[in-house]
């Protein structure tokens, strides 16, 4: 890496990554922190510590945070980063200077906006390096829009181009300054030594009474400090989510790129304009997405798989070869491979569904594992239970899980038939082996090999519905 003005030559330098996150969603119309709003399936803020962590460790990377910090925090607390609380908004500016103790080691701070989740690392890295090779103070990553409108025009120095003269905000422009097209996009480097030694001259004269790095640039030019600037190739990576149609437009820009990932990598999907693909979701070769599916979170679909059309699966792992059919719902699952699933079931998390294994029409599931080969195919509930291979659950099968302060288990070992309607009231075991008659209802274990029936005797009595239907007669 090249070294810079004011760093030691034989080292490398010590770069730090600062999030402007203190934000609320004021023109996003919300109540809740703007750096939270969702798109591509997880918050704005996630997707920019996702690329900063590849540029630098993660406690190397602060979150300036205010607007409701503690949920904030939790959002990404697994992403192993630090935080810095700003505890008033009061601009940009401020928000580098609540973070001057945590930066002041570093040889050089690149700023990141928390709402800007198209940033890749490839152009942080590039920004990190054009920064250091040119021994700048302070060097703007700018922008090629065709239409600038509202934002800050960058004004290069005629004698020397890679330097910034002035930033000229949108209302400030002349006639000839509303025709240069390339814009301040809102991410920096800042040489830390010059950056803190001059940031006290910024200043809050502006309507919102508000301290802005953009000033920076100002300030360090008047203190003969260089300040540079450095074109992205992609403007749409600077793009910021400011208002909801401003979300929704990155939010398909994420989608789209992650269909051509997919598909990149061998995976058909049909019409991907309708399905709604999270960007941590992992597909292998050969898999096929039918229109209108979600596959959401953290999901892992394996290879040779077919998802049908109108199914939702969120947070689950799927082996190889699984067919899930149309309108399944399928959240917190591991389905191992060649299972078939659906069409219309709703596997809830905690279900382990086994090599080969059937879930069927209209079955639901919670906290079970179904075992290798066995099959739920019809109208069934089955929930806080360890069912075997080869075992057949009739249709209307219930496992009677709750009894109205607790949860009960229910096992069913290897080979066991339940007739159709069966319930089995938990805790209950169904040993190897064992047959469930039709429309029992089991409150005690059944040995392996058994046949358990637990029905009332069948009453008939001939003739009482036709006696029932005639006037002035009394049923038998």
């Amino acid at each position: 890496m090249p070294t810079a003005k004011n760093i030691h030559p034989n080292r490398t330098p010590r770069i730090a990554i600062a999030i402007m996150a203190a934000g609320k969603g004021t023109r996003l119309k919300s109540k809740h922190p703007k750096v939270l709003h969702e798109v591509g399936g997880k918050p704005l803020l996630a997707h920019v510590i996702a690329a900063a962590i590849k540029v630098v460790p993660a406690k190397d990377v602060f979150a300036i945070i205010g607007h409701e910090p503690d949920r904030v925090r939790a959002a990404v607390a697994d992403s192993g980063v630090s935080f810095v609380l700003q505890k008033e908004q009061r601009g940009t500016g401020h928000a580098l200077m609540t973070a001057r103790e945590a930066l002041s080691s570093y040889d050089v701070v690149i700023v990141l906006s928390g709402d800007a989740p198209l940033i890749t690392a490839s152009t942080i890295q590039k920004l990190r390096d054009f920064h250091i090779s040119r021994s700048a103070a302070m060097t703007l990553l700018t922008a090629r829009m065709d239409n600038p409108t509202g934002y800050g025009r960058i004004i290069r120095r005629s004698s020397k181009k890679d330097e910034v003269q002035a930033i000229v905000e949108q209302n400030s422009l002349s006639a000839t300054q509303k025709k240069i097209r390339e814009v301040n996009a809102g991410f920096y480097a800042f040489a830390v030594a010059p950056f803190f030694s001059n940031i006290e001259k910024l200043s809050s004269n502006n309507p919102h009474h508000e301290f802005y790095l953009t000033d920076m640039a100002e300030v360090l030019n008047k203190a003969k400090e260089r300040v540079i600037a450095f074109p992205t190739d992609d403007a749409s990576e600077v793009l910021g989510g400011n208002t909801r149609a401003e979300l929704v437009d990155i939010d398909q820009r994420i989608r789209t790129a992650k269909c051509r990932q997919l598909m990149a990598g061998g995976v058909t999907i049909f019409y991907p304009q309708t399905c709604i693909i999270d960007s941590d979701v992992e597909i292998g070769a050969d898999s096929t997405i039918e229109p209108f599916v979600q596959i959401l979170g953290a999901t892992r679909i394996g290879s040779d798989c077919r998802v049908r059309s109108y199914s939702v699966i969120s947070n689950s792992k799927i082996g190889d070869g699984v067919l899930v059919r149309p309108g399944c719902v399928i959240d917190g699952v591991r389905i191992d491979k060649a299972a078939v699933i659906g069409p219309y079931s709703h596997l809830r998390p905690g279900s382990e569904i086994g090599e080969g294994a059937h879930v069927g029409n209209f079955v639901e599931t919670k906290s079970i594992r179904l075992g290798k080969g066995s099959k739920a195919n019809h109208l069934t509930y089955l929930g806080d239970a360890d069912i075997g291979e080869g075992v057949n659950v009739g249709a209307g099968t219930i496992t009677c899980n709750y009894d109205g302060v607790n949860k009960h288990k229910t096992v069913i070992e290897d080979g066991v038939f339940i007739g159709s309607d069966a319930t089995l009231v938990a805790p209950v075991r169904v040993g190897m082996g064992a047959y469930v008659g039709a429309a029992s209802c089991i409150t005690e274990d059944v040995p392996a090999d058994s046949l358990a029936l637990g029905r009332a005797r069948q009453i008939v009595k001939p003739g009482w519905a036709k006696s029932k239907r005639s006037p002035g007669k009394t049923s038998p």
